[in-house]
């Protein structure tokens, strides 16, 4: 379901006569989600995978996040989006390598407790995908990311709150926030990769 569908209409061509063209019309069951909504963080996820040593992959989560969304049905470049993101609650699955990540080696949770996103602009590539582009600040570092998110829909809840879905993903350097932290391996490469894949799985609620 796209924001926008084409319908023809008749418009003066070259020589006086007319002719199709094509023009855009917002759906209105999209345009009537226009409204702010609240990431609803039990039923939402915010992940990375990483590869470690070379050979395997690394999955983890952040528990504790908070954000807002505003969306603009008849015009997406309008829509805006803000997420923070409590570093300590990351979460691999290893205890020890929780820890390991919450130090100095890498987020150094306690000098900078909050991961944040701020969108700068919206787009619609085509269908039901949207490019969300914004900054994305870690540590003391601000670097520009877009995140491509698919729009999976929108349901009312058991409790009557209008709720829309989205899911997607985002590649990153973990060097270019300062993440740098590494070893060698003996048979060559290192402990942990530099390029990191974030993915969200993103549930938000209507306010009223």
């Amino acid at each position: 379901m796209g924001i926008f569908t084409r319908r023809s209409q008749t418009a003066p061509v070259q020589g006086g006569t007319t002719g199709p063209v094509a023009t855009l019309e917002v759906d209105p069951a999209l345009a009537a989600l226009t409204g702010d909504y609240v990431i609803d963080a039990a039923h939402s996820s915010i992940g990375f995978t990483v590869r470690h040593a070379m050979v395997t992959n690394v999955r983890g989560s952040f528990a504790e996040h908070e954000g807002a969304l505003h969306l603009d049905g008849a015009d997406p470049s309008r829509s805006t989006a803000s997420i923070d993101v409590k570093i300590a609650s990351v979460d691999t699955g290893i205890a020890d390598r929780d820890g390991h990540l919450r130090s100095a080696d890498f987020f150094d949770a306690e000098a900078f407790p909050l991961m944040t996103f701020r969108s700068t602009e919206a787009s619609r590539l085509g269908g039901d995908t949207y490019r969300i582009t914004g900054e994305l600040t870690i540590k003391d570092v601000t670097r520009p990311l877009s995140i491509d998110l698919e729009f999976n829909g929108s349901a009312t809840d058991v409790y009557g709150s209008e709720r829309v879905g989205f899911e997607g993903s985002a590649e990153i350097l973990r060097s270019d926030w300062g993440l740098t932290w590494n070893a060698a391996l003996e048979a060559g490469g290192v402990m942990v990769s530099d390029k990191v894949k974030l993915t969200f799985d993103i549930s938000a609620v209507k306010q009223a």
